[in-house]
């Protein structure tokens, strides 16, 4: 059996563990009890990974990761062609296994990983690279997480702030790299939603209380839009504000609105404030109005570097159904670069 094969097998392997670890009520072998052990100690060292929103990340994962799934998705491409490289990883760490799907394209290639973890989530990624290495020991020489300063590689995937996206395009100017950026997701709402999308809408907005770039953090609504029928679609999802960082955040960009004598709408769990930008805080959904889909639809085109997702319904092309923007596919790549893409051609 080729290396290639092996990291193969050993990634399907991965995904029925994680089909098979979120079935269970209680972990029955040592795997299980290392990941449970694994989950606990994330939360303790970023307060946002709670266990429901890491278990979704690992179902997610677990269903994405089958030897049908693999297999198609790879059928795109011609792996034999990769020149075997190190690529280095930088990693964010906003929501859990955040960095996965650069991880899996770089080993599934045929490359070496050399990992920059963020240190609000280095303890899942840890944890699957040792299961990984476990049931492939020939996968030990090819995934390296590094502390210090990143040397050795061929090529690099960062993934960071507008800021530090500045630092990283001059440090890694030199070797081929995707640099990614800040980026937002918007809904697009027409009045004829029904219930069930709305409330599917929740998922977009509160799913990973906000942090993702697939976060719904701003919807755009007609001129005579009628809030209530929204706040009530929601509201199921109030249990949310029960989380301490959540409800902090909520209170405070509260106050700083009522101060600073913005209008809002508030509903107890969630505050809706009428502006321009994409990017809203923790707790708080923007909203634009807009007279016409057409001229809308325009400037969505132009800011879509600046748009991970638009949610909607027969509104634009490449738009993502209500509730699922984080739910990702293989082939749904961040900033729309297709990183296999990348991977083979440098």
């Amino acid at each position: 059996m080729n290396d290639h094969h092996k990291t193969f097998i050993a990634f399907v392997k991965l995904g029925h563990f994680l089909r098979e670890f979120v079935t269970l009520e209680t972990p029955n072998d040592e795997w299980s009890r290392k990941l449970d052990e694994a989950i606990v100690l994330s939360k303790h060292k970023n307060g946002w990974f709670t266990r429901e929103n890491v278990i979704h990340a690992l179902k997610s994962w677990g269903e994405l990761l089958t030897d049908e799934n693999l297999t198609a998705w790879l059928s795109a491409y011609d792996v034999k062609q990769n020149r075997p490289k190190t690529v280095a990883l930088i990693m964010a760490g906003n929501i859990p296994l955040v960095g996965f799907h650069d991880f899996l394209s770089v080993l599934i290639t045929g490359n070496k990983v050399l990992a920059k973890l963020s240190s609000n989530d280095n303890v899942l990624n840890i944890f699957i690279k040792d299961y990984l290495v476990s049931i492939e020991p020939s996968l030990k020489d090819s995934i390296e997480i590094s502390d210090g300063r990143l040397e050795g590689f061929d090529a690099v995937i960062a993934t960071g702030s507008n800021n530090t996206s500045r630092y990283f395009e001059h440090y890694f100017s030199k070797v081929p790299n995707i640099i990614r950026k800040n980026r937002n997701s918007v809904a697009v709402l027409t009045g004829n939603e029904s219930t069930e999308q709305l409330n599917a809408l929740g998922e977009d907005v509160f799913r990973y209380y906000g942090l993702g770039c697939r976060s719904v953090s701003k919807i755009f609504v007609p001129d005579t839009y009628d809030f209530d029928t929204l706040f009530k679609a929601v509201y199921p999802h109030h249990p949310i504000v029960e989380h301490v960082k959540y409800a902090n955040n909520y209170d405070y960009n509260k106050a700083v609105y009522l101060m600073s004598e913005f209008k809002i709408l508030d509903n107890g769990f969630l505050t809706l404030k009428e502006d321009k930008s994409y990017s809203s805080p923790i707790a708080s959904l923007f909203y634009e109005r807009y007279k016409d889909l057409s001229s809308l639809k325009e400037r969505l085109a132009s800011d879509t570097d600046e748009l991970q997702c638009i949610v909607g319904q027969g509104v634009v092309e490449g738009e993502i159904p209500f509730g699922k923007t984080q739910q990702p596919s293989l082939t749904d790549y961040a900033d729309n670069l297709d990183t296999v893409d990348f991977l083979l051609k440098n």
